[in-house]
This record gives structure tokens, sequence and C-alpha cells, in this order.
């Protein structure tokens, strides 16, 4: 397992942190902490000399705060995919390499199919990600467990319309990687840390909505500083 560089969410999964060779899935809302919990395990596997591997798809990765947290930029893999089977092309020859430890997905919702891409803006493309995302894991899932390589994807959070009982949020892509997913974070920011009035950071909140290398629905809170 690699730490996630929170002692008590390493605690929550049971096992000491995040399994290898399996696919994780971290969600929550936006600037819950998601970016900065890969990053993190991201920056511990680095320090026990793996190989990382952070596939940006929303052109988003600010190299400067994640040296902060104690990545190794320099060593780090990055590739800022133009459409949503480009990035899991990657991710599947990255696994089958057996070069990469880990690698990260940000986010499974700024993974766009092509024909998404190319057609105008106002095109109806019901279902088109999500069939997408179910042919990779299907193949993704073997080759991680045969190279022993973990699978992180970071997911957004999304309404169901018209929901009148039970939970209206739901994430992005379809239920395949529900399925996948050996472990489910759910990441929220429950309040802020100050400093006098400044705010230095956020009282987060990771609930472990799904584990099957440890028993499950555990929680951790602790503090994200910003760098």
């Amino acid at each position: 397992t690699i730490s996630t560089g929170s002692l008590s969410l390493d605690i929550a999964l049971g096992a000491g942190g995040l399994p290898m060779g399996r696919i994780v899935e971290i969600y929550g809302p936006e600037s819950s902490g998601k970016t900065t919990l890969t990053l993190q395990v991201i920056a511990s596997a680095q320090r026990e000399g793996k190989t990382c591997a952070f596939i940006d798809a929303e052109h988003a990765l600010d190299p400067v705060y994640a040296k902060k947290l104690g990545v190794d930029i320099d060593n780090l893999l990055c590739s800022q995919p133009d459409t949503g089977e480009q990035a899991l092309e990657i991710c599947d020859a990255l696994s089958r390499s057996g070069a990469v430890d880990v690698i990260v997905v940000d986010s499974v919702a700024a993974l766009t199919p092509k024909a998404e891409i190319e057609g105008e803006i106002g095109d109806s493309h019901m279902g088109l990600a999500a069939r997408m995302m179910s042919q990779a894991m299907r193949k993704l899932a073997g080759n991680l467990k045969n190279s022993n390589t973990l699978l992180i994807f970071i997911n957004q959070i999304r309404m169901k319309i018209g929901v009148m009982f039970g939970n209206p949020e739901t994430t992005t892509g379809g239920n395949a990687l529900k399925f996948y997913a050996s472990v489910r974070l759910d990441i929220r920011r429950t309040g802020s840390v100050k400093n006098g009035d400044e705010v230095v950071g956020s009282e987060t909140r990771v609930k472990v909505v799904k584990n099957k290398i440890a028993a499950p629905f555990k929680q951790a809170e602790f503090q994200i500083c910003g760098g």
C-alpha cells in the first residue's frame, strides 16, 4: 500500500494506505481537496522510489503547488491528452508497460469523448462517456493487477434531476468506475483553518464509501494547509 500522507486516513483505509494493483476513486465537490490528496499520494510514492504519472485532462495541474506538497516535478510523468479516449489509452499503455507504479487521472468529468470534441456545441452525446469508461475499465482492471499499478481517478459530483428521496448526488462517467474501484473516497471541506483572521487551510473530512481490502464506511478528519 501507499500512504495518503494523512495518518488518520491511512488508518480509516484499514490497510495503511491505498492498495497497489487496484483502481481507486476520489470524489467530492469543487475545491474540497481532491487533487491535493492525490498529489500527497504521489509525493509519498515518490519518496519510496516509485514512478508516478499524472494525466491532466483538466489542464489544471499547478507545478509550483505540487512542489510545495513534496512532489518531485522533474520525475513526474505528466500528460495533457486532447480526448478521453487518448487519456484512457495512455493509462492502458502505462499500466501494461509495468514501468509505472501510480497513475492519477484528473478528472473523470474532463474525459471528453472524441466524437463530442469534434461535434458542435449543443449536439446530443448521451451515454458516450459512460460507454467509453466501461470499455476502458474492463481492459484496465486486469492490466493493473498484472503490473501491480495503482490507478487513481479523481471525480466530480453532479446532481441528479428530480430525485425526491435519497441522495441526489452522483459522480460522472457512468457506473463502471463504481464497480471496478476497490476503494472509493468521498472528500468534503467542512470548515476553515484560520491564523487570526487569515484563512490558511481547510478542515477536511474523508469517508471511505467503498473498500474491498478492509471494512468500509470509516471516516477520517484532517487539515489541508495550502503549501
